[in-house]
């Protein structure tokens, strides 16, 4: 029985010369082009006068039941007969590219290690260089996107992330959602409207036509470049996420008032009893574990007031539920206004200050229930890179890595 096994070299246009192993156990294929000519590197034209060989060039290649595998050719060049001083060209083969050690398989095959994984746990894995990695990555991810990949754009999505902890150092993540996937388009060095809008107008007009809506937060930055770039402006719609925020604050804020009071007033055993009262006040009362409920009723029975807010933001949250039409939601939101105001409550202020400002643009929301809900999504998938990179400064590279984690496995699986 025969103990050879034959496993193809999945490479064109080459033929096998010789193949051996090294002391080290590493299969050694020494190859030659099959391909005749080439075209010359200074008029372009075809040419296929042999004029002799390269010094031989090594290549890795795709690990074979362990062992690495090295591919060996001396690449053929050919003399230009057109071009007055003699040109050679040394001819390219389409699987590797120059000034690589690797052949374009193997590149593949790290990128794909990449995937959900750092530079150096890869590094160590395949026992390469971390530059040597970081070369493969410059090498096939761009640190833009390429519009040309693009039919429509349908639902742009902008956001902003801190690229250090603590610090206001923001970077804006640009995305689309088409077809219900999400896209990486950009990340901004920063959030200022000059520098969104220089990314919006870099989006080819006939992309910029098939934009239908921008989801965002309630930065003017965002929502004034948008309607300075876009010749027929789409709809704004201010993420539902950012306005629950926004009105929870609001309440939250009243809550440490609150309770803060409530430390001067009450007895240590009595004050004790209010222990988790922050979370439960913070969850929807669907969601609350009986011990979380009594912590809660206890607290609206101290402060009538929390009661009242705990309700407001509620009752709100419903109205975003409600599968309703724009006008309706915005009848119902102003009904809501109306008694806040009548209530006397004033934790809300500033709420109806942002509602009245942008009502439009967050009743938008209910025209197609659109939200960030992707870009917020993005965003967590973003602080796993930084952690598990241990923070990326450079946006470039911060654009390739997010890119891969997105997209590695459908590009080199």
């Amino acid at each position: 029985m025969s103990k050879e096994i034959k496993i193809p070299l999945d490479i064109p246009d080459v033929e096998i010369l010789d193949m051996k192993m090294n002391e080290a156990g590493d299969c050694l294929i020494t190859v030659k082009s099959t391909k005749n000519g080439t075209n010359c590197r200074k008029c372009g034209r075809p040419i296929s006068q042999f004029h002799g060989s390269d010094a031989p060039i090594t290549l890795q290649h795709l690990p074979v039941l362990g062992r690495e595998v090295y591919i060996i050719i001396s690449p053929a060049r050919y003399k230009c007969p057109y071009c007055s001083n003699g040109t050679t060209t040394t001819q390219r083969l389409p699987w590797y590219k120059p000034r690589s050690p690797y052949t374009k398989a193997y590149e593949e095959y790290i990128l794909l290690q990449l995937v959900n994984s750092t530079v150096k746990d890869v590094s160590i894995k395949e026992g390469i260089g971390y530059e040597s990695i970081m070369g493969v990555i410059k090498r096939n991810i761009a640190v833009k996107v390429d519009w040309g990949r693009f039919k429509t754009l349908d639902t742009l999505g902008l956001d902003e992330i801190s690229l250090t902890k603590g610090h206001k150092n923001y970077v804006v993540i640009a995305t689309a959602r088409i077809n219900g996937k999400v896209i990486l388009l950009g990340v901004l060095k920063n959030r200022k409207k000059k520098t969104v809008v220089k990314f919006l107008k870099q989006i080819p007009k006939h992309l910029q036509y098939t934009v239908d809506s921008v989801c965002c937060d309630m930065y003017e930055g965002y929502i004034n470049a948008v309607n300075m770039v876009f010749e027929m402006p789409p709809k704004i719609v201010i993420d539902r996420f950012h306005v629950v925020q926004n009105y929870r604050k609001g309440a939250d804020n009243l809550r440490k008032k609150e309770l803060k009071r409530l430390k001067k007033e009450l007895s240590d055993n009595d004050y004790k009893q209010l222990k988790g009262a922050m979370w439960a006040f913070r969850k929807d009362k669907d969601k609350l574990k009986q011990k979380e409920l009594t912590v809660l009723n206890l607290l609206f029975t101290y402060s009538p007031l929390l009661k009242f807010a705990y309700d407001f933001c509620n009752e709100l949250t419903a109205i975003f539920e409600k599968d309703i039409p724009k006008i309706q939601a915005i009848k119902e939101i102003k009904n809501w206004k109306k008694c806040v105001k009548k209530s006397g409550l004033t934790c809300f202020n500033r709420f109806i200050g942002t509602l009245d400002k942008w009502m439009d643009e967050i009743t938008n929301y209910f025209e197609d229930r659109f939200n960030s809900g992707f870009v917020e999504g993005l965003n967590n998938k973003i602080k796993v890179i930084k952690r598990r990179c241990y923070g990326i400064l450079n946006i470039g590279h911060l654009f390739q890595r997010i890119h891969l984690d997105l997209e590695g496995y459908a590009l080199f699986t």
